[in-house]
């Protein structure tokens, strides 16, 4: 089940982070250096990702994108991390994908007009709970060995996005315009009406034609992922015929006004489930007890006990093992 959670998760990120909106929203609204303002964001460009390993191993499931800056492209090698646990060793992995990233460029001869390769921003994109503390630089999980020969130990920094990180920092600003932002805002929303609220900025932020597709990859993440993660025992409605954000917006506006219902009759029903649960093991117990200390038949000791006759029996098995 986690594995086909996980993957849905997956997914519905991939096809969010596939819209070059998102994308320029990632780095705008959480790449705080001044080269971005450089970028020409029309140029957005989404790269195949599928390149083949040496062993002939497929990778598919990041997302790259290249855009313009200056004379140059720039790739932005986008990994989506969606684990319990930070991964302690991720600086490695992001080596190696980068590698195998640099060899298709050379393949490909994709080189900057001097010739060299071009500039490639890794940015780890990670939403788990738990806040991440593994090494952003693979140097630092090589040992450090003095005498000169530390010059040849790898460097290699990776951006991570920390979503939890980035909505509890005290200057996060509710406000930011960014559907990136707001992404972040309903992984990490504090309650149902704040949920709604986000979902409301985005039904206005993305009612033009061309964001169609946009508003349509939100829904698959809500449906798939956001409500199954946020209410996982109440039923959900059926989104067959709700293909647009408004529609499930207005959709929710009313449903979430029922949830606190559901959850006090859920509440109700365990509580008597418990108290029923605890009578029932009170008679087990009267039997057992006539059981060991008298010589009473089945027939008797279920009539005192108020049990079915099939209940002594299997009491009385139970006590002679």
């Amino acid at each position: 089940m986690a594995t086909k959670i996980h993957n849905r998760h997956d997914h519905s990120y991939k096809l969010l982070f596939s819209h070059p909106e998102m994308v320029k929203d990632l780095l705008t609204g959480f790449v705080k250096e001044a080269w971005v303002e450089q970028l020409d964001f029309s140029t957005l460009e989404k790269v195949s990702g599928s390149y083949v390993t040496e062993d002939l191993r497929d990778r598919e499931d990041d997302i790259i994108w290249r855009v313009r800056w200056g004379d140059d492209w720039l790739y932005v090698y986008l990994l989506l991390e969606f684990q319990s646990s930070e991964d302690e060793h991720m600086a490695v992995r992001i080596m190696t994908y980068l590698g195998l990233l640099y060899q298709d460029l050379i393949r490909q001869h994709a080189f900057t007009p001097s010739g060299k390769l071009p500039p490639v921003l890794p940015i780890v994109l990670y939403n788990g709970e738990k806040r991440w503390k593994a090494a952003q630089n693979v140097a630092d999980l090589v040992e450090r060995v003095p005498g000169g020969l530390e010059r040849y130990r790898p460097h290699l920094a990776y951006l991570l996005l920390d979503e939890g990180a980035i909505v509890s920092d005290p200057a996060w600003s509710d406000q930011m315009r960014n559907v990136a932002a707001a992404l972040f805002r309903l992984e990490h929303n504090r309650d149902e009406q704040d949920m709604l609220a986000v979902l409301g900025t985005l039904v206005e932020w993305l009612k033009a034609p061309e964001q169609t597709g946009l508003r349509r990859a939100f829904v698959v993440w809500i449906r798939r992922v956001l409500l199954p993660s946020r209410a996982p025992e109440i039923e959900l409605p059926d989104f067959t015929d709700l293909q647009d954000l408004h529609e499930v917006h207005d959709m929710l506006a009313e449903r979430i006004k029922k949830w606190p219902e559901q959850w006090e009759e859920r509440g109700r029903q365990a509580t008597l489930r418990e108290a029923e649960e605890r009578v029932l093991e009170n008679k087990r117990n009267a039997a057992r007890r006539l059981i060991a200390r008298t010589e009473m038949n089945d027939q008797l000791i279920a009539e005192i006990a108020e049990l079915p006759v099939e209940e002594i029996e299997k009491l009385r098995a139970e006590t002679q093992h």
